[in-house]
């Protein structure tokens, strides 16, 4: 799995819908997660020199696991369950050497958030077809109004964007949330095509013991 950053040219379409582009060197942190043949197939974003996270579901997407151009190390979180999606968070450790982006600030603690936040992302899509970085505003959505819709709903997520968000691929999966300048959520699954039911994102707060842990010793 390539990591390619925001600041090259990824000519992909946006499944960004009523967002807007996102201004020329800004969001420095963001990263087109790709596939061996060069296929962008969710977002990341920078969190160190060196770290990229992501969804861990889209690791699932690499065809070929040992032809992984710039990255040395995979991170899945270790309560990962694919199933239902929980923990689905990951760290690519990379060769610092090539990624030239900007991290983007973590949470320091849990947090409750009670704000708009962002989404952004190149996601492929058919339905609109825009060669740029796009970026939308987003609402968090209460737990138990998005329980409503998702029934079998993960322990340690955020739901947010109802209305704004979504998706006719899943290339803007693994992207941030981002609130106030902190990268609070990774998009972890959507309801294709319904712009009804609210977005659910990994809470990276509930995941700092182990992301610190990985970020300090540079290794999963």
């Amino acid at each position: 799995m390539t990591y390619s950053s925001s600041l090259q040219h990824v000519k992909l379409g946006s499944a960004i819908i009523d967002g807007k582009k996102a201004p020329e060197k800004s969001m420095l942190y963001m990263a087109s997660v790709q596939n061996e043949n060069g296929q962008h197939v969710c977002g990341g974003f920078l969190v160190s020199n060196n770290f990229v996270v992501t969804a861990a579901h889209c690791d699932e997407k690499r065809k070929n696991k040992e032809n992984s151009e710039y990255i040395e190390k995979i991170c899945q979180h270790p309560s990962y369950n694919s199933n239902i999606r929980e923990n689905d968070i990951l760290l690519g450790g990379m060769d610092n050497t090539f990624y030239k982006g900007q991290p983007i600030q973590l949470p320091t603690s849990e947090i409750n958030i009670n704000e708009k936040c962002s989404v952004a992302g190149w996601g492929n899509t058919e339905c609109n077809i825009v060669g740029e970085l796009r970026v939308v505003d987003v609402s968090i959505i209460n737990r138990d109004v998005c329980k409503k819709e998702w029934s079998n709903l993960p322990v340690n997520v955020i739901c947010a964007g109802k209305g704004l968000y979504i998706s006719c691929s899943q290339g803007d999966l693994g992207g941030p949330l981002v609130c106030d300048g902190t990268a609070v959520g990774v998009a972890s699954f959507y309801k294709n095509k319904d712009c009804d039911t609210p977005n659910v994102y990994t809470d990276i707060s509930k995941s700092l013991t182990w992301i610190n842990k990985v970020l300090k010793q540079n290794d999963c």
